[in-house]
């Protein structure tokens, strides 16, 4: 994985885990499904998009750094998908 995903998946691990936290629930087990959520969706988007549109941009510096990016913004997309079912299941339980 690239630095910027790194940080991105430790991001989504803090924000998971201070959200579970403050809604209390079990903040280990939402920063855990957090970031297997952006894990597997950065996997699949790197398999998938990237290696099929990498011959294409292969001659310009920055769209290929513009497109490894892709995965990692799919990857919190998805994440933030995620926090907002998980917050939903806990509305839900509320009401």
């Amino acid at each position: 994985m690239l630095f910027l995903a790194k940080l991105a998946g430790i991001a989504v691990l803090v924000w998971f885990f201070l959200t579970a936290k403050s809604q209390g629930e079990q903040p280990y087990k939402w920063a855990i499904i957090g970031l297997i959520g952006f894990w597997i969706t950065w996997w699949a988007i790197k398999l998938t998009v990237v290696t099929a549109l990498a011959g294409l941009v292969a001659k310009s510096a920055t769209m290929t750094f513009l497109l490894i990016q892709i995965p990692a913004l799919c990857g919190i997309a998805v994440a933030f998908f995620i926090r907002k079912k998980l917050l939903a299941d806990i509305a839900g339980k509320k009401s």
